[in-house]
């Protein structure tokens, strides 16, 4: 028997790039996955079917009206989609497509309405910290930025060459400096690609990018 498109996407189950929503009953929610596709590297929403990949269906007009709620009205700057419908079994499944974005950070409101930026790790939707924020708001700038090696970057730098990752906290620890300092140099070496973030649930670790060399 021949497997279809859809549920080949649905066997995958949901991922860093796949999320099921088995109705949208709230725009606001539906926006935070926009959003956080859009900030992360894309995705797409399988609109009708539940979390255990059953198909449900889909009432597609009434849907897609939400999503274009969520994407214009709730996600800030507006977040781009595209949509393909999938008929299995004689129901309806909206698939909304959306890209990696170059506007970033889309924000969107918590539960509480208050817009934040959400990205995508694993199968959930987490707020972006600070410094991956001021990291997106670096690369827009056109020019440059120039980095003097101090005793803090010195420190971390050298602390990465012995050890795998390193927390926020303990960089500031390490380094002896308060929470802005080490907030900034961090960006700065993040958005020159002299290290890398790695963002899960539990946590954010910083990591020497081996692509990196003085050259660069």
């Amino acid at each position: 028997m021949k497997v279809s498109r859809l549920q080949r996407m649905i066997e995958e189950g949901e991922h860093l790039h796949q999320d099921f929503k088995f109705a949208i009953t709230d725009s606001k929610k539906i926006a935070r996955s926009l959003a956080a596709f859009a900030n992360t590297d894309g995705g797409r929403l399988l609109i009708g079917v539940k979390d255990n990949g059953n198909i449900a269906g889909v009432s597609s007009d009434e849907e897609y009206y939400m999503i274009e709620a969520a994407a214009s009205m709730y996600c800030s700057p507006p977040v781009e989609f595209t949509t393909v419908q999938w008929k299995e079994a004689g129901k309806t499944v909206l698939e909304i497509i959306v890209e990696k974005s170059n506007q970033r950070p889309h924000k969107a409101p918590d539960k509480e309405g208050k817009y934040k930026a959400y990205i995508r790790v694993n199968d959930n939707n987490i707020v972006a910290n600070t410094v991956l924020q001021k990291v997106w708001k670096k690369k827009k700038i056109p020019h440059g930025t120039l980095i003097t090696l101090n005793k803090a970057e010195k420190t971390l730098l050298n602390y990465l060459e012995e050890n795998p990752r390193i927390t926020f906290s303990r960089f500031c620890r390490i380094a002896h400096i308060p929470p802005y300092k080490a907030e900034r140099i961090l960006v700065n070496f993040v958005s020159m690609e002299i290290i890398s973030m790695e963002i899960t649930e539990k946590g954010t670790y910083y990591l020497a990018n081996p692509e990196y060399s003085g050259e660069k």
